[in-house]
C-alpha cells in the first residue's frame, strides 16, 4: 500500500487536525516508510507460532484458594483517618 496526499489529508480530517503544504509532504514520506518497515518485517518467516502468553511455562500459576482475608479492624488499625470500616482518602475529582 502506497501512502499519498489524499490518504494523509483524510487521516487529518479523521483526527481533526490541521496539516499545511510541508506537514502534508513529510507526514506523506514517514508513513510510506513506516508502511514500506512493517511490510519487510511481515516478510520475516517465523519459526514457530508466537505464544499468547508464555509466562506458565516458565512458573506453574498457584492453585485459587479460598483463605480468610485481614479483618477490617486490623487492615484499618493504622489508617490516619476512615469513615465507617473503609480508609479515607483526600478528594481527588473537584
Amino acid at each position: 500500500m502506497t501512502i499519498d496526499r489524499e490518504i494523509v489529508l483524510h487521516i487529518a480530517k479523521l483526527a481533526r487536525i490541521e496539516l499545511n503544504d510541508a506537514e502534508v509532504d513529510l507526514f506523506t514520506k514517514q508513513l510510506g516508510e513506516i508502511l514500506q518497515y512493517v511490510e519487510q518485517l511481515q516478510s520475516i518467516e517465523q519459526p514457530a507460532e508466537p505464544f499468547s502468553y508464555a509466562s506458565f511455562l516458565i512458573a506453574p500459576m498457584r492453585a485459587d484458594l479460598l483463605i480468610q482475608s485481614l479483618p477490617v479492624e486490623k487492615a484499618l488499625a493504622n489508617a490516619p483517618a476512615r469513615v465507617q470500616q473503609f480508609f479515607k482518602v483526600p478528594r481527588i475529582i473537584p
